[in-house]
């Protein structure tokens, strides 16, 4: 169907076929106005990605306005440092305008972790979905998931944690971030313990514990020290879990306890201690 040309239908003789004649009008006109908002909405969807060329465009296409936004930063923040890259900068880079970066990050800072609130969101998911009896699994697996985002951001992990080494104020945002990780992982382990009193400080011991085997992990695989960090994760995690061996609510007066496993590479002989002590 032609855009340009004129709508016509046959003319009517009397009121009845006016009245078709009418209808049919509002018809075509309504089906050609559809059209063209369709292809104008086509036309605006590439303008911002059409600033790209060749493959820089095809990337550009294929990426959201989050991802856009944080390769752009990462890589101004490797070129020209941190205090010397503006939001228009940024923006400018990713192919966007101002308002559009401000509806993604509240501030040039907030580009640092742009996954931080999602990332606490699965955390606080897996540990709803546990139980009594598979609490310990749940922190564990949390906890790698947490991981599993860095490892999955990979050269932008590795450019973040070099620029939070020098710049203090993000250093200061990503510890921030990495208290709000303790803090659910404490509340929650709390709550698994009873809740009580006396359970505070060996919740707050073992939340911390938790995070400090992340971390010490995550900066081994940051600084290039390991290939291996899954495994390398999940032995630190069963040690933690061996620390804490002995708080298990569910072990009964008869001396019975619930047994947790974890995926770890360690050798038999070094776990068999770990087992028989939560055993008793």
């Amino acid at each position: 169907m032609g855009l340009a040309g004129p709508l016509r239908v046959p003319q009517g003789n009397n009121g009845v076929n006016a009245v078709l004649q009418t209808r049919l009008m509002d018809v075509l006109h309504a089906t050609r106005e559809k059209m063209v908002l369709n292809i104008v909405g086509m036309v605006l969807s590439t303008i911002d990605f059409g600033k790209g060329r060749g493959g820089k465009g095809l990337q550009m296409a294929t990426q959201s306005v989050k991802e856009r936004l944080t390769t752009a930063a990462f890589a101004l923040f490797d070129e020209r440092g941190y205090e010397h890259s503006t939001v228009d900068d940024i923006a400018e880079r990713a192919g966007v305008g101002r308002t559009t970066f401000f509806r993604a990050f509240p501030s040039k800072d907030d580009v640092i972790l742009p996954d931080h609130e999602v990332v606490l969101g699965a955390v606080k998911a897996r540990l709803a979905a546990s139980t009594q009896e598979t609490a310990l699994v749940a922190v564990s697996e949390a906890a790698r998931l947490v991981l599993l985002h860095y490892l999955k951001e990979g050269d932008v992990a590795r450019s973040r944690y070099k620029l939070t080494s020098r710049v203090p104020a993000l250093r200061h945002r990503e510890a921030a971030s990495m208290q709000q990780y303790q803090r659910v992982f404490r509340d929650f382990i709390h709550g698994w313990m009873g809740g009580g009193s006396e359970t505070g400080l060996k919740a707050e011991l073992m939340s911390t514990s938790v995070v400090t085997a992340h971390n010490y992990v995550l900066r081994r695989w940051l600084r290039g020290l390991t290939e291996h960090p899954e495994a390398e994760f999940d032995a630190a995690m069963a040690q933690v879990i061996e620390l804490f061996a002995d708080v298990n609510p569910n072990r009964s007066a008869e001396g019975e306890a619930s047994l947790v496993i974890v995926r770890t590479t360690r050798q038999l002989d070094s776990v068999i201690p770990a087992l028989r002590k939560i055993l008793g």
